[in-house]
């Protein structure tokens, strides 16, 4: 809901023209002949005493103040408002709906008196109420309207929200706030043909407008009207040949179309534009992957695609890459995303795992002992990385300090008779390179127990 947009100035404004209106009432250099002075003194001093405790939170304190101000002079507005405003803050909204009231009928037009009524509304859900308060605050302020469509759609007002946002696009232009609210009501009443005739209608109205072609191809899109959000996408690029954004629809479409060569050209403009985020590039290079997976005749375009956005991966789009090139086997590279991705993401459990289990692989294993190092700082409970280290460890020759670890480990390992294995069968290694026959036998008859699904 729209923020207050008045502030204490505004309440000292008031109080200024309160009391210099007071001031204009008495000449202090005449020694009063009766009480009149005392009154308009004690007026004051309640009056400012009421705006203190305001100040200071103290809300109860100022409603007995501006009381005693009604007593002494219950014609001014000001009283009622400030009292509206009190009451509001200690949650007696029925005073508060009350004093505003008053305050409202000396002065009808005052759109702060209104402004703080419809927050009494508003806390307390009497959206027809409220909804009566801001058509009259629309006179004053057009941002009103789009809480008077807020409004319309929580009383299920659904069409009369439409008509609103219909004609504040008309004057005002469209904005994305009203957009959301307008979607909000399509989603609620399923009527997706409604929403498409808007958008088609815009269109119609501004076809220079790029946002009004990706817009209307997108809910093309979600319909199932495939045809029209190509043929509208299309239509864009010939209006506008320099749009990047286009393409992140038209790739798609190429590729169902099987018109491999135009969607490799509008991949290509996706993954190296600068206007188009990271995520999304991600998405279409998952798609282009997930393409030559079932066409490997196209992976050399693959690869020249990949060469154009060496500089200009997110981690996303490096996980990716990964995961590419360990399905074709090419490790080496597998590894080398999975690294800069980890750079990235140094923290992330999967890519710790991926980039050790590849070192190992690769019997990189040095390497693989410092990392699974510092992937037990991170996570001192997983027995992957204590298993990791401890092969890594045997790789290199250090059977005192597999064993350590590896014993460590086997504490973390539950109800996992694969990787309990695995931890035997190191074990067996490392005390069979320490000469110890007796122990490296025990730890592979166990291994082999739980291979074979024994006790």
């Amino acid at each position: 809901m729209r923020l207050k947009i008045y502030s204490c100035l505004v309440v000292f404004g008031m109080a200024l023209s309160l009391t210099q209106e007071t001031y204009a009432q008495v000449d202090f250099n005449k020694r009063p002949d009766d009480d009149l002075g005392n009154v308009e003194d004690a007026y004051q001093e309640y009056f400012f005493e009421a705006l203190k405790q305001k100040g200071i939170e103290n809300y109860q304190r100022s409603v007995e103040a501006l009381q005693q101000c009604l007593k002494i002079n219950d014609s001014d507005a000001v009283l009622y408002f400030e009292l509206g405003k009190n009451y509001n803050k200690l949650k007696n909204f029925g005073a508060a709906e009350d004093a505003l009231k008053k305050a409202i009928s000396k002065e009808p037009d005052n759109e702060w008196y209104l402004d703080e009524l419809y927050d009494v509304y508003i806390q307390q859900n009497e959206v027809d109420k409220a909804i009566k308060t801001v058509k009259q605050l629309v006179k004053y302020h057009p941002t009103y309207g789009d809480d008077l469509v807020g409004l319309y759609i929580r009383a299920k007002k659904y069409k009369n929200a439409l008509q609103l946002l219909d004609e504040l696009d008309k004057e005002y232009g469209v904005s994305e706030d009203r957009d959301y609210m307008r979607n909000q009501i399509y989603n609620i009443t399923g009527d997706d043909d409604e929403r498409i005739e808007n958008l088609e209608e815009r269109l119609e109205s501004n076809p220079e407008n790029e946002d009004n072609y990706l817009k209307l191809v997108y809910r093309y899109s979600e319909s199932g009207e495939k045809e029209k959000a190509f043929k509208t996408a299309k239509k864009l690029l010939e209006v506008n040949p320099n749009s990047q954004l286009v393409h992140l629809a038209l790739y798609k479409f190429y590729l169902d179309d099987n018109q491999v060569d135009n969607a490799v050209n509008s991949m290509e403009i996706v993954l190296t534009s600068s206007s188009i985020n990271p995520d999304a590039k991600a998405k279409v290079l998952n798609d282009f992957v997930g393409f030559v997976g079932t066409h490997p005749e196209y992976e050399s375009e693959l690869l020249e695609v990949v060469t154009l956005i060496d500089n200009d991966k997110s981690t996303k789009t490096l996980k990716e890459l990964g995961q590419y090139y360990l399905k074709t086997d090419d490790k080496a590279k597998a590894l080398t995303y999975y690294e800069q991705a980890l750079k990235e993401e140094p923290s992330n459990y999967n890519l710790i795992k991926d980039v050790l289990l590849l070192q190992l692989d690769m019997n990189q294993n040095e390497k693989a002992i410092i990392k699974s190092n510092e992937a037990l700082e991170l996570y001192p409970a997983q027995p992957i990385f204590y298993l990791i280290n401890g092969v890594a460890n045997n790789k290199m020759g250090y059977a005192k300090q597999a064993i350590e670890v590896l014993e460590t480990g086997l504490d973390y390992v539950i109800e996992d008779p694969k990787m309990e294995s695995d931890f035997y069968t190191q074990l067996s290694v490392a005390y069979g390179k320490q000469g110890n026959a007796q122990k490296a036998q025990n730890f592979a008859k166990k291994a082999e127990a739980l291979k074979n699904g024994q006790e």
